[in-house]
């Protein structure tokens, strides 16, 4: 029997010494991964221009009726066309059928990049992390159950790059000065509320569709983006996408302010993943 205890008693101390070995391990990386997120987003926070040149609506005039009618709507005449936007938001992530908060904080650069961080969880399921792209450096999604436990990670591929790049494209609409033709976008009608947008400097995604209403703001987003989030787990092009659901104007931009996305948008496969309102904008 004393021998027995003796057992125990050691197999518990392993056990808790290779515990708290986790968890110290598990803090260190997480806190790796959050310096690493911070430098990107402060590299991409001096890409902001301090004293850019003000919107004119010569500008646009030899663009098509429907890219003339966004930039009515999304900049007013006078505006300071600053390309970078800080956001913050709230709202919910839906992983698996389950509902989960969200609260989160963005830094957008177009063309250059992106950083999301957020928090999202309730309960025993919290986790906290980022998903990130840096145009010809990196890309990643690195998320921690309790700041611990890695639950995704991926950084550094291709295909994770190539996706990424779709998202900041498809959230240039919170950044409408990046959308004007001096930034290399392309912008086609191809009918009467809907536009085809094309990024020259972004070549590796397809380009996105909106469609608008008849004051020009953005109802609805859609792009053939490359995912591996289907039955397959393969990474291919698919439709994704979602509906903006209320705008309002921070600074001279009018953005929208509250939307739901998802995808495989359009199809009857369309599962929205994402439903959030903007609490904070600053360009």
């Amino acid at each position: 029997m004393a021998l027995a205890m003796t057992l125990l008693k050691a197999f518990g101390s392993v056990v808790l010494i290779a515990a708290v070995t986790g968890i110290a391990m598990g803090l260190r990386g997480s806190t790796r991964d959050g310096r690493s997120t911070q430098a990107v987003w402060d590299a991409l926070l001096t890409q902001r221009d301090p004293m850019p040149e003000s919107f004119d609506p010569i500008m646009v005039a030899d663009l098509p009726e429907i890219a003339q009618r966004y930039f009515a709507s999304a900049i007013s005449p006078g505006t300071p066309l600053h390309g970078v936007a800080r956001l913050e938001m709230e709202g919910s992530l839906i992983l698996n059928g389950r509902k989960m908060p969200m609260h989160g904080d963005q830094i957008i650069a177009p063309p250059r990049g992106f950083v999301w961080r957020a928090r999202a969880g309730s309960g025993w399921i919290r986790f906290t992390g980022s998903d990130g792209y840096r145009a010809g450096q990196t890309s990643w999604t690195r998320f921690w159950l309790w700041g611990v436990l890695p639950v995704a990670r991926v950084v550094d591929t291709e295909d994770h790059a190539r996706a990424a790049a779709a998202r900041m494209v498809m959230e240039t609409v919170w950044s409408p000065a990046t959308l004007l033709p001096q930034f290399g976008v392309v912008w086609r009608q191809t009918a009467q509320d809907q536009a085809e947008v094309r990024f020259a400097k972004v070549p590796e995604v397809e380009p996105i569709h909106l469609t608008l209403d008849a004051s020009g703001q953005v109802l609805e987003i859609t792009t053939q983006r490359w995912s591996d989030a289907n039955p397959d787990r393969t990474y291919r092009l698919q439709p994704f996408g979602g509906r903006m659901l209320a705008h309002a104007t921070h600074q001279g931009f009018t953005i929208p302010t509250m939307m739901e996305i998802g995808n495989l948008y359009g199809t009857p496969d369309y599962a929205p993943f994402f439903r959030a309102r903007l609490t904070s904008v600053k360009f």
